[in-house]
């Protein structure tokens, strides 16, 4: 067996030889683990860490390698895209300062620990249950509540994995609130036995998600039956015989009593002045205060030489003279301002970012001269103590004085929550242990914390560093943790780090409780259950105008065109026949393209997709993948039609009502085709936006089109540029509901955007009839689905962006030199010859009868068509400067000639 102790005692034989538990595995598990024992119910041993800081004085440098170790691993695990995009979580109280030096290691990652503090005003975003634990609850407190929703890895960090069964309450509590597909748990030491391995896979598969683990060393704790009673007999014997000995606690049942003389009056062991010890009496043990259980008086204040390798605790004798009463009641503290930077977290408590490390890492040389400064001239060990959950900022501390404070040794642990039995033996892990009131007004009320292997150690000096809110006057009383420090170290330093609270957040002012969304009949031509618009009804306002009224309008005086609505236009006779007729030759191709992107969605993006249409030309399309997905897969998908205009992004509001509906990760969002990619690019630019603005993350922004001409997205039916008959009419496609309309005197902060409902145009409406003919072609269209979606998803999709170079190289061309008046593709060609003022209309030589509607169109409004040899398109229409080129600028807004 590796032994970790300079006697060449193993720290956890004490407890082996005794219960009979073994510690099995690789050469790391023994150098990195002793035994002790506590009073718990549930477990009687304890892994106690020489690496973690908790309960073994460390070297500074060892702790925070060990952690930034793990975390490079995680970081190598993940590659650099994913680390980029993690998100670390660790435990409180006992390895926040761990998992804080795993995210430092992982780069870039965002650092959140669970917490057992509440903090008034700060929203509870999940919680957990840790089952073996001595304080079981925990609190999820992030400052933004974003850092929770992303979809990268989320890495959770912990001291030990000893069942899993924290990481797996942790998992399916976070899981249901903030599903992502992969987790990483990392650990000191892996100690699961094979079955709870199995459990661990078992679950991912039931969630649906990717889970590895990273851990230093590994092994298993070898019980033998009974050992939790047989735990239990020894620790109620032991504080018995500690009792029964005057306060004295034996360091073997049978053998002698082992105790650590304490000097008359020091305070050292005996705790002197509770209520039950007399002041003065030397006794070595905690026992006897009034009123407290019998856990509560475990153990011995000192202790003897045999430490881990680079560990305190135990080395030394404290001090023996007889010492002044005012330095056992008011002991000396020199406290030290470390100028701590405003504003920056005391720790991740609350969330701690990227650039709150820079931040920390700026100030850390000044801080950290301050405290060198204070030191005491001859002090060569120093023990720099933080405080439960306040781990990482007295590590990062600590870490810094050991590299600048020449021929000083220092140590760094903390306090703790957790009661563990004392056993001054060189081979147990606890020597001596110190016990304090709580000082920071905890949530669970009074009790007793704890310092482990101080006393005795001979520290010089010890640097206490602790949290604003623990700064209180339990801190300063004379049985407070100052106090039992200064009878054990010459100088007691306290430095106080600000206690972070979130302020309130910067969200946008927004109503309580959105509308739920609009549907047929009340509201368009479409069944209800086909689509709910998120849109308000503006049927009752007069929008509309002449269009080149209205385009010299926005031109002259900067208007959006969104502020208003061109007047419907009306089919003749002939036009009406030109659609049924491209109706009936394209109906099939058009339901095997909504079945391939369909098939493509339900693959890769979601098995229960939440389409979203962009109002109002993917509204048919969304429709039709809703049927696909029901008569394909008998899927009930969700559908709902939003805005989006171009220079002013997505609907705000819509989006808040889609994340508190649904998984934002399974939203797909919907149009018709491509032409350049505009709205693509929109689109990304307003979630991007809307994340930053409201902290929700989730949303995808690639579009999911039926046609692609313009090789812009990945998720499409076809790249062909072919005739779409809904593009070939206006509202009478498209549910009776016009164009999306966002304008300040008629659309607050709390509304969505706004439409028309054409109920009067009711005789002409043909969107269902639409629908209906391309969904009678499904069943015709099954095979060439599959083998359309199979050769696809097998195949290169990534955009090109070919249809964008187009644009430009005819921008150009034509003298006009904006892309804007470019419309590329028989869908935005006949956009422009319906609603706008078309200049002129190029047609690629030999297209047929994809382009009948067009011709016929620009015969009516007087538009030459001129045929083009080399064209991507099947044609593009060409807006007229005069009247355009303000109205559709890149940001929708006139910009005078």
């Amino acid at each position: 067996m590796n032994k970790a102790v300079n006697d060449g005692v193993w720290s956890g034989s004490w407890v082996a030889e005794r219960l009979g538990v073994r510690l099995e595995g690789d050469d790391e598990l023994t150098g990195m683990l002793g035994l002790a024992l506590r009073r718990n119910p549930k477990r009687a041993h304890l892994l106690v860490s020489n690496v973690l800081g908790k309960h073994v004085p460390q070297s500074p440098s060892v702790v925070y390698g060990a952690g930034f170790a793990l975390g490079c691993r995680v970081r190598e695990l993940l590659g650099a895209e994913e680390a980029a995009r993690a998100v670390v979580l660790g435990y409180a109280e006992t390895a926040t300062g761990l998992g804080h030096s795993v995210a430092d290691g992982v780069g870039l990652a965002p650092y959140l620990h669970s917490t057992r503090r509440p903090v008034a005003g700060v929203a509870r975003a999940g919680g957990f249950e840790e089952s073996h634990s001595h304080a079981t609850s925990h609190l999820l407190l992030p400052e933004d509540p974003a850092l929770l929703v992303g979809d990268g890895p989320l890495v959770l960090v912990d001291d030990e994995f000893s069942t899993g069964n924290t990481v797996l309450n942790t998992v399916r509590d976070l899981h249901e609130r903030y599903p992502r597909r992969r987790y990483v748990v990392v650990a000191l030491v892996d100690m699961r036995s094979a079955a709870d391995a199995g459990r661990l896979a078992e679950f991912a598969g039931e969630i649906g998600a990717r889970v590895d683990l990273v851990a230093a060393a590994t092994g298993t704790v070898r019980l033998p039956e009974g050992v939790l009673e047989k735990g239990q007999e020894l620790v109620a014997r032991y504080e018995a015989e500690s009792a029964g000995a005057g306060g004295l606690s034996s360091a073997a049942p049978s053998g002698p009593v082992a105790q650590f003389p304490a000097p008359p009056n020091s305070g050292v062991a005996a705790e002197a002045g509770r209520e039950g010890n007399a002041p003065g009496s030397g006794l070595a043990a905690e026992a006897g205060r009034e009123g407290n259980p019998p856990s509560s008086g475990l153990g011995i204040e000192a202790g003897r030489e045999g430490n881990p390798p680079g560990a305190r605790g135990t080395a030394r004798q404290g001090p023996t003279g007889p010492q002044p009463e005012d330095a056992r009641t008011h002991p000396h503290i020199t406290r030290i301002d470390l100028h701590w930077p405003p504003g920056l977290p005391d720790g991740g408590r609350h969330g701690f970012t990227p650039a709150h490390r820079s931040h920390l890492e700026d100030a850390l040389p000044a801080m950290t001269a301050r405290l060198a400064e204070a030191l005491p001239a001859n002090a060569r060990s120093v023990l720099v103590l933080g405080f439960e959950e306040l781990m990482y900022a007295p590590l990062r501390l600590a870490r810094e004085l050991e590299q600048v404070a020449e021929g000083v040794e220092v140590r760094y642990s903390t306090t703790t929550r957790s009661p563990v039995l004392a056993v001054d033996d060189p081979g147990y892990a606890i020597r001596t242990r110190l016990v304090f009131p709580a000082h920071d007004t905890p949530a669970d009320g009074p009790g007793e914390r704890y310092a482990y292997n101080v006393a005795g150690a001979g520290f010089d000096a010890v640097i206490a560093v602790v949290d604003s809110v623990a700064d209180t006057p339990e801190l300063h009383a004379p049985d407070g943790l100052l106090a039992r420090l200064s009878a054990h170290a010459p100088q007691v330093l306290l430095a106080v780090v600000p206690s972070y609270v979130p302020g309130p957040l910067a969200l946008p002012e927004r109503h309580p409780m959105l509308p739920e969304p609009l549907r047929g009949p009340a509201f368009s031509s479409y069944a209800p259950e086909e689509v709910g618009w998120l849109l308000q009804d503006l049927s009752d306002v007069t929008l509309e105008a002449p269009t080149e009224e209205r385009e010299e309008a926005i031109q002259s005086g900067g208007a959006h065109y969104a502020e208003s609505l061109p007047v419907e236009y009306q089919p003749s006779e002939q036009y009406q026949e030109l659609f049924q007729a491209a109706l009936a030759e394209s109906a099939a191709r058009l339901a095997q393209a909504a079945g391939a992107v369909t098939e493509i969605v339900l693959a890769e993006r979601s098995p229960r997709p939440v389409l979203v249409s962009l109002a109002r030309a993917g509204t048919p399309v969304g429709v039709l993948m809703r049927r696909w997905a029901q008569f394909r897969h008998g899927l009930e998908l969700p559908h709902y039609a939003v805005s989006i205009v171009r220079g002013r992004g997505i609907d705000a509001n819509a989006l808040r009502w889609l994340a508190a509906h649904h998984d934002p990760r399974d939203v797909v969002f919907v149009d018709g085709w491509t032409g350049k990619g505009a709205i693509t690019r929109e689109l990304t630019a307003a979630i991007r936006e809307f994340e930053a603005s409201d902290g929700i993350t989730g949303f995808d922004p690639e579009i999911a089109v039926l046609a692609d001409p313009g090789s812009c997205v990945r998720t499409y039916g076809t790249r062909e540029d072919y005739l779409i008959p809904s593009a070939c009419l206006n509202s009478t496609v498209s549910g009776l509901i016009s164009r999306t309309v966002l304008r300040a005197d008629l659309v607050g902060p709390n509304d969505y955007h706004g439409a028309k409902f054409y109920r009067e145009l009711a005789g002409a409406d043909v969107s269902v009839a639409f629908l209906d003919a391309v969904s009678a072609r499904f069943a015709e269209v099954v095979d060439a689905v599959d083998a359309t979606a199979k050769e696809l998803l097998s195949g290169d999709r990534e955009p090109t962006w070919e249809g964008w170079a187009a644009v430009e190289r005819i921008s150009e061309e034509y003298g006009i030199h904006d892309v804007n008046l470019v419309k590329p593709g028989v869908g935005e060609t006949t956009r422009v010859l319906l609603r706008r003022v078309p200049w002129k209309i190029l047609a690629r030589a030999g297209a047929g009868a994809d382009l009948d509607h067009v011709r016929l169109l620009a015969e009516q409004r007087g538009v030459p068509v001129e045929e083009v040899a080399e064209l991507p398109y099947t044609c593009v229409g060409l807006i007229h400067p005069k009247y355009t080129r303000g109205a559709t600028g890149a940001d929708g807004r006139a910009v005078n000639l």
